[in-house]
């Protein structure tokens, strides 16, 4: 039996009467079981916290209390700043897990079409890999910047090897099972990756075939010409110079189109509703998913199949080409031959299995693409991390969301789950995008304890959803070799931003017929007027908010100026012969948008495409 059925009873004024409920602590242990070890430690601190308190309250633990005696200890709760902290913390793993059980006893949206077959891949699992190969390139990581990194490099002619942490998974698996049973393969840490400081950031990074663009929501972004030109002119990043052609060729892999209004749903449309009473650019998104059937499971994998992740866009052909992809393979460190006639060289990578063995296999060239949290610690496990720029300049687009309620249904999870952008502000460096998650998956914490959170669940039927993210300073740091630990502290310039995003959303969702927005700040959780809203946030700060994360870049970034970028331009590391940064971690400044594309088009660069 779980040992949190008082906790979730009391947070969701569980009466007895919704036969969803009683699994929801099963479902919660199942969440928390994917989380690492910190993470849990956390959760499990914070609902002794609230226990504890009901103890003082009524010497019984919250299992003991029935009904009454629960909400009685909860509006105590609530009206307590000091456990607002607490009590959110456990709020979203609660809610994920609620969400989800609700979902499936209610017969979610029904049975999709029938998936496609899925591109062959050329997977082994590392257990059947020999302890021993030879090849001529080595890619470590197979997400945006190693998919396109290994499609060049095969095309090539060079017998290439992908190294993946994760496993390989297919559209027909992701139809079989519950958006939330899928999260734990999906995501490192099984969603929960957390950048410790003021405020603390959940930074959720995929781990499967396809990395990120396996999770990621389809949106596809040009990197906007300022952002090339700043990076050509103040970084030396001399790939920025070919990047409009590369940008083409990665649309066109990609299949990248403006998404159709008929598939947008009610959140997208009213986006677009409020947008154009203000008079604000907006427009349907341009998305790598042709076909879309508006299931809004994106973040867990496409059901459909027609989202084009790279595993079905790009390693296909990878593989077709001769292309080899090593799964539940973790790359331990790259070899080095440091004796070579003109300095170091790469020589190969070191691989664990899963059960502790391990492998290697040898090669002359290696392309680092494990992400800009990973890489790091990579390097420096492999004696390569030296340079004071290996870790730094990290952005990661901190974001927020904000919520409106509607007279009518708005059903935000019927839809494209990121189907609108709001571009008005983008100039300010907030934009602004309408984003609807699977119920209780998104970021966005309803407000309240107890009836109160219950009446939330019960009403987010009418609810319309926006999220914002900023173009952020360079304000982070990845620590540590065996385990990354992520530092960043939100500027104060970021911080205003964020707000000014907060005060953008409600106005948007107002403009569209909102009755009430709730701002997802504890204190102050909802506003019905404009001016009620501009009351309520002041004084408030964005470390109020309940703020995420996405797109981590820039911790191998890639410059003229030796003293200050790891890799140089042309993506090459220094201080080695036959190391090249592929992925996200090379960009040098944030990129303003979402960065698949532009990663892409950085890799293919890289690799001479």
């Amino acid at each position: 039996m779980s040992g949190y059925g008082g906790l979730v009873a009391a947070l969701l004024a569980d009466d007895g009467t919704r036969p969803w409920t009683a699994t929801v602590p099963r479902r919660l242990d199942d969440v928390l079981a994917s989380m690492p070890v910190p993470a849990r430690a956390g959760l499990r601190g914070a609902a002794a916290a609230v226990d504890a308190y009901a103890v003082a309250r009524t010497g019984r633990r919250l299992a003991a209390l029935g009904s009454g005696e629960r909400e009685r200890v909860m509006e105590s709760l609530g009206a307590r700043p000091a456990l607002a902290p607490a009590l959110d913390l456990l709020k979203v793993p609660v809610l994920l897990a609620a969400g989800t059980e609700r979902m499936l006893y209610e017969g979610g949206r029904g049975p999709l079409l029938a998936p496609p077959d899925d591109p062959p891949l050329d997977c082994v699992p590392a257990e059947e890999w020999p302890a021993r190969a030879t090849a001529d390139a080595v890619v470590i990581g197979s997400g945006a910047g190693g998919a396109m990194a290994a499609r060049t490099l095969a095309r090539a002619g060079l017998r290439t090897v992908v190294l993946e942490e994760g496993h390989h998974h297919t559209t027909a698996s992701f139809g079989r099972r519950a958006p939330l049973d899928r999260f734990a393969e999906l995501y490192r840490d099984g969603g929960a990756t957390v950048a410790v400081g003021r405020p603390p950031l959940l930074l959720p990074t995929g781990r499967a075939v396809g990395g990120t663009t396996l999770v990621n929501s389809g949106t596809c972004y040009r990197t906007p010409d300022h952002v090339l030109e700043r990076w050509r002119t103040s970084f030396g990043f001399s790939l920025a110079e070919g990047m409009p052609d590369r940008l083409d060729e990665v649309e066109r892999t990609l299949r990248v189109a403006t998404q159709p209004l008929d598939v947008l749903g009610n959140n997208g449309l009213l986006a677009l509703t409020g947008a154009e009473r203000l008079g604000w650019r907006a427009a349907p998104l341009r998305r790598n998913a042709p076909g879309c059937k508006g299931s809004c499971q994106c973040v867990v994998g496409c059901p459909a199949g027609a989202k084009q992740s790279v595993q079905l866009s790009v390693l296909p052909d990878a593989c077709a080409a001769g292309a080899r992809i090593v799964t539940g393979a973790r790359a331990l460190r790259i070899l080095v031959d440091p004796d070579r006639p003109g300095g170091p060289r790469a020589a190969g990578v070191r691989v664990r299995r899963a059960d502790g063995s391990e492998l290697e296999i040898l090669s002359p060239l290696v392309v680092v693409a494990a992400g800009a949290l990973q890489s790091p610690p990579l390097l420096r496990r492999s004696g390569l991390g030296s340079h004071p720029g290996v870790g730094r300049n990290l952005s990661v687009h901190p974001a927020t969301s904000v919520a409106g309620r509607f007279p009518e249904p708005v059903t935000a999870w019927e839809g494209v789950l990121q189907s609108v952008g709001v571009e008005e502000l983008h100039g300010q460096g907030v934009l602004i995008e309408a984003t609807a998650t699977p119920p209780g998956m998104g970021s966005f914490v309803l407000p309240g304890v107890g009836r109160e959170l219950r009446r939330e669940l019960d009403g987010a039927g009418h609810l319309a959803t926006l999220g914002a993210m900023i173009a952020d300073s360079p304000s982070g740091t990845v620590h540590g070799r065996d385990r990354t630990l992520i530092r960043y502290d939100l500027s104060r310039r970021d911080g205003g931003r964020l707000m000014t995003a907060v005060r953008a959303m409600a106005q948007l969702l107002f403009a569209a017929g909102a009755k009430e927005v709730l701002t997802g700040i504890p204190k102050a959780p909802r506003a019905r007027s404009p001016r009620e809203l501009d009351e309520a946030l002041t004084g408030m700060t964005a470390r109020q908010l309940h703020l995420s994360a996405f797109h981590p870049t820039g911790t191998v970034a890639g410059g003229a100026d030796p003293s200050r970028f790891p890799a140089d331009g042309e993506g090459r590391l220094r201080g080695v012969t036959g190391v090249l940064i592929a992925d996200a971690s090379l960009l040098p400044g944030c990129p303003e948008v979402n960065p698949q594309v532009s990663v892409m088009a950085g890799a293919l660069g890289v690799t001479g495409g």
